[in-house]
């Protein structure tokens, strides 16, 4: 199908400008003035639809690059699917996402990434890659590390918390690092003191401290930014490129902030959760509620100003992308494992359709510009994880993956709102947004419209990802 988008205004990290875009099949083919012919002839009249953006922005959809489907922890699994996942992730304008394939001590690298792409082919709405979760570093491991690089995996995350699961020790990750180094992965990172929060929990438990709150306060930031600069000083030692996943604390993001001054090839990234969500105000919440905002890293208090300096570090590109790290789990049978014992809760929140929105509202709000959310959720995030220009850029030559967005819109977010996430809960419910997702095109094909959802399952591929564009 040819789709001429018409009248709109095309946003980019490098400006906004009113133009046409036109589709040809799955890619982009012309980006031209308001009203421009193309080789003589008359587009609005020979494209098979033509959609008027006047007034709305025309943005590449969103990539986010840190999500958790079907996740098996702490006794249960994530409960969307690829299928359910990517649907939501498409009502909220994501048009690819790149999950975890997950290897766990004792078990084969490859065959960890093969559990993966069964999980996801055929059912997937958006496009999707993987990293891979190096749960135990051993010689087959650091092998497979160069085996799938070659099959388009070129990320590769460990744990420096989950002692017993997925932890790996300074020597384990020395060596992943060096890997990495050598082959042109990047290493994503789990940033915290998994030792001494257990010692930290064991102790509250001892006290009585059962509540959610209290996975909070046994992981604080201390742990989060001691194991940050471990892991940089680590990085820094190999020459691997590091990348800290869901950084909440501001004392962490100070000390990326000082190595990136110094010119190290660290990057970082933070959540909606960490920007919105809080101990004092969600956590707290009487009785069992606050179990709903269970994740990790965990929510920071508000009164430490940790939400007001993540945006700042977004300002200023200190933190590089927003990810949701979706990891939905519903309040019933799930989250309700940690009655009597907060260290029991499933870790993790459903963002995955909200993270556009959220963002934008940061712009609204005048926490960042346009151009700059448009460079966290998608242009940086195909640049960090090689799938740029393929994806993250409306120009000539890149997948038709476009959000057509109105800012005169509104969303409510909640349950019975724009909630398509398999969960019987929403972190989010009565956040409401000063924006709206009118329409979503993936490689093409529009699977949104006018709050009606068109997708199928099976539209999305499998993306073999280059390696990193800031890799030095």
């Amino acid at each position: 199908m040819t789709i001429l988008i018409k009248n709109g205004n095309v946003v980019s990290p490098q400006g906004t400008i009113a133009a046409d875009v036109l589709i040809d099949g799955e890619r982009i083919v012309a980006i031209m003035a308001p009203g421009e012919t193309r080789l003589g002839s008359n587009l609005e009249s020979e494209a098979e639809r033509v959609i008027d953006a006047s007034g709305k922005y025309v943005i590449p959809g969103g990539i986010d690059p840190h999500t958790h489907m079907e996740l098996p922890f702490g006794g249960t699994f994530a409960s969307d699917t690829f299928e359910t996942g990517t649907r939501a992730a498409a009502w909220g304008g994501t048009t690819t996402i790149i999950d975890f394939a997950v290897q766990v001590q004792g078990a084969r690298v490859q065959d960890g990434l093969a559990a993966w792409h069964a999980k996801a082919a055929g059912n997937c709405h958006i496009d999707y890659g993987f990293h891979q979760i190096v749960g135990g570093v051993d010689d087959d491991s650091l092998k497979a590390m160069d085996e799938l690089v070659n099959e388009g995996v070129t990320s590769f995350k460990l744990f420096m918390a989950y002692p017993g699961v997925f932890y790996s020790d300074d020597g384990q990750i020395l060596k992943a690092m060096q890997t990495a180094s050598a082959n042109g992965s990047m290493i994503m990172m789990h940033a915290e003191n998994g030792m001494a929060i257990d010692v930290l929990v064991a102790q509250a438990l001892a006290e009585g401290k059962t509540d959610p709150r209290y996975h909070s306060l046994t992981r604080p930031w201390e742990t989060e930014a001691e194991a940050t600069n471990r892991a940089i000083m680590l990085a820094r030692l190999t020459g691997a490129p590091l990348y800290i996943v869901h950084m909440s604390a501001k004392q962490a993001v100070a000390v990326l902030q000082g190595a990136k001054d110094e010119g190290w090839n660290v990057f970082g990234e933070t959540c909606p959760q960490y920007l919105y969500l809080s101990l004092e105000d969600h956590l707290s919440q009487p009785g069992f509620e606050g179990a709903k905002w269970v994740c990790s890293t965990p929510l920071r208090a508000k009164a430490e100003h940790h939400q007001d300096e993540l945006w700042r570090y977004l300002r200023t590109n200190d933190l590089s992308i927003v990810s949701t790290d979706h990891c939905p789990f519903c309040f019933k049978e799930q989250k309700e494992l940690g009655v009597g014992n907060f260290s029991k809760i499933p870790n993790g929140i459903g963002s995955v359709e909200h993270r556009m929105d959220l963002i934008y509202q940061g712009v609204v709000d005048g926490r960042i510009t346009l151009e700059r959310w448009v460079e966290l959720c998608s242009t940086t995030p195909a640049r960090m994880f090689g799938l740029y220009p393929q994806k993250g850029v409306i120009a000539p030559g890149s997948d038709a993956d476009i959000v057509i967005y109105d800012p005169s819109g509104r969303t409510e977010i909640g349950l019975n709102k724009t909630h398509h996430m398999n969960m019987d809960h929403s972190a989010w419910k009565n956040f409401d947004i000063d924006g709206h997702v009118d329409t979503v095109i993936s490689r093409g094909t529009v699977v949104v419209d006018d709050n009606e959802y068109l997708g199928t399952k099976g539209h999305g591929r499998y993306l073999r990802r280059g390696l990193s564009q800031y890799l030095i």
